[in-house]
């Protein structure tokens, strides 16, 4: 999740002071956006069909429906904070893999903590299906000569990185595709698995390198120095895959 997206939410409570004071809480954490409030489930399910919630702050003692049985309604990009004044309910409250579970009374830092959990859970879910989607990322199409030229990702072999342009570098090809955009916003398009920046000039392709010389990966016979703020992650992918 980047920093403007923020963590959507619904409160759920049949009490009307409880309900006040969770509205007061989320409006003062700047990375919650409330969607709604709610006395009951049922309130809950039809604003979570409307449009799209990512946690609930939900209390489990309610009538009819209460806040355990709706849990388990919900898809599973919908999370749960419960809230209740009976601790006997934690239990079940993680057997239906609840975020957290507050015990009534409690106080804004709890309520914040519990916040940050979401966000936190959300930040790394982001991150994997954007990752997902790189790993199956297989060609991009980058703007030269006034035409978009579509590059094979298997077919790079490095990228420098120049003032306001890059140059790929790719096989079989005597000369490099230039293109006007930074080498930090193909860092962020590329696939981790394959591709990794060793130097404020070079992005390589992992599966490019030939060897490995004080430093320096050896690409289509071509020396790439590894910078030493990045050495311990080019360090490390290279034990992950070594046989000493």
């Amino acid at each position: 999740m980047n920093v403007t997206q923020k963590v959507t939410c619904l409160i759920v409570d049949d009490e009307p002071m409880a309900l006040s004071l969770m509205e007061d809480y989320v409006n003062k954490i700047p990375f919650l956006e409330l969607k709604g409030k709610c006395s009951n489930a049922f309130q809950a399910l039809e604003k979570i069909h409307e449009e799209r919630i990512d946690v609930v702050f939900l209390d489990i003692q309610m009538p009819e429906l209460n806040g355990v049985e709706l849990s388990r309604t919900l898809g599973k990009n919908t999370r749960v904070i419960f809230t209740t004044a009976f601790d006997q309910y934690a239990l079940e409250g993680f057997k239906v893999d609840a975020l957290d579970y507050l015990l009534k009374p409690y106080n804004f830092e709890e309520f914040y903590a519990a916040a940050v959990k979401a966000k936190d859970w959300f930040d790394l879910f982001n991150n994997a299906q954007k990752n997902q989607g790189k790993e199956e990322l297989e060609y991009i199409f980058v703007r030269s000569e006034y035409k978009h030229l579509k590059i094979i990702l298997d077919e790079i072999l490095y990228i420098e990185g120049l003032k306001d342009y890059v140059k790929i570098w790719l096989a079989g090809q005597p000369k490099p595709v230039l293109t006007h955009t930074s080498l930090k916003k193909l860092e962020e398009e590329l696939p981790v698995s394959k591709f990794m920046r060793v130097h404020r000039s070079y992005i390589i392709a992992l599966n490019k390198i030939q060897a490995v010389e004080r430093s320096q990966a050896i690409i289509n016979f071509q020396y790439i120095p590894i910078a030493d703020q990045f050495k311990q992650e080019f360090q490390d992918f290279i034990g992950r895959n070594s046989l000493d």
